[in-house]
């Protein structure tokens, strides 16, 4: 793909995100989301690959049936109503169908199943885009309407969500497909939680994003596909192994580091809003995901061990010099715990 071309499918998916982002009118908002869906599939299908080709366009189907849930809820409440504006969903059946198609949009359970697939089928870089800048757009509808969404469907989906994402991780060796129901985890957490307090669901999205972007350029860094590729990372990138280990377990929610902050605080708001059966299912269906963490953290240790593998270093691959930069910028993925005070709202 040209560069031109290149840039005008980033630019497109920039704009779609911002117009979404920035309107209060249903209509300018789905015209947002169907840019942003437009501009990601060039950008999936690039390789040529029939898997590619397979989930750009399993992405558009499930995109595309998302939005128009959205504009049949928008007009189905503007004739209830009268009324266009994003803040002013009142029409209860337009609530949950709005509801689902931005569940089916995000990727919660039980509209989950397209996800792992286009992650599979794609790049390490375009699913970066997918789990980090696809989701700002139905994220932002999702926390402008926190108090006119169905809050039974979320807080289902939400759990839900959590509990498929741990254990649909536990038997899998593909990094991009575990990455995806990690994916489906997290937003569990923040669809539990957006409903009682929009500015830690935010916080969930932040912390998020914040941890899943150098953990997914590290592993295109050292060029890991697999599981059994994070046992030879050390021999390109002897710097990068340990701080890809520490930024999985942050991402896997394990204290002190950084991505154990937005869920104490979520339990803590939860324990406060007297919802204990809610907080004691996310603990323990988090605790899956945290294992099948632990497990490729394992995988990284053993290498960093007194006495690694006796492989010099992987076939037909030099060992990578340019991830010091990132080496760098991976600390405050891990470290950010001490900033908790700060975050409460």
């Amino acid at each position: 793909m040209s560069p031109m071309i290149t840039s005008i499918l980033i630019l497109s998916l920039a704009t779609g995100t911002i117009i979404t982002m920035a309107s209060f009118h249903w209509l300018l908002a789905w015209m947002g989301l169907e840019l942003n869906t437009l501009a990601i599939l060039p950008i999936i299908s690039e390789s040529h690959h029939p898997r590619a080709t397979e989930a750009s366009t399993k992405y558009f189907l499930t995109q595309a049936a998302a939005s128009s849930l959205i504009l049949f809820s928008s007009v189905m409440n503007a004739q209830a109503t009268g009324q266009w504006s994003i803040l002013q969903l009142e029409d209860p059946l337009a609530q949950t169908l709005l509801t689902v198609a931005l569940a089916m949009k995000l990727g919660l359970a039980p509209a989950h199943f397209w996800l792992p697939e286009v992650l599979q089928g794609s790049s390490f870089k375009t699913g970066l885009i997918i789990i980090t800048w696809q989701k700002l757009a139905p994220m932002t509808l999702l926390l402008l309407t926190w108090n006119q969404a169905s809050m039974l469907t979320l807080m289902m989906m939400g759990s839900l969500s959590v509990a498929v994402g741990g254990l649909g991780g536990l038997n899998q060796t593909q990094l991009r497909k575990v990455i995806a129901f990690s994916s489906i985890a997290h937003l569990g957490w923040m669809a539990t939680i957006v409903t009682k307090s929009n500015k830690l669901a935010l916080l969930n999205l932040t912390m998020y994003i914040l941890i899943s972007t150098p953990m997914m350029l590290s592993l295109i860094f050292s060029s890991t596909k697999t599981t059994q590729d994070l046992t030879t990372t050390w021999t390109t990138s002897p710097m990068l192994a340990p701080l890809t280990m520490m930024t999985l377990l942050s991402l896997g929610g394990l204290p002190p580091l950084s991505g154990f902050m937005p869920k104490w605080l979520t339990l803590e708001e939860l324990l406060t809003q007297n919802m204990t059966p809610l907080a004691t299912v996310l603990a323990v269906s988090t605790l899956l995901s945290l294992f099948f963490y632990l497990r490729l953290s394992y995988s990284l240790s053993v290498t960093l061990s007194p006495n690694p593998t006796k492989i010099s270093s992987k076939w037909r691959l030099k060992p990578n010099t340019s991830a010091l930069p990132l080496s760098i910028a991976l600390p405050p993925s891990i470290l950010a715990l001490p900033l908790t005070p700060l975050m409460k709202p």
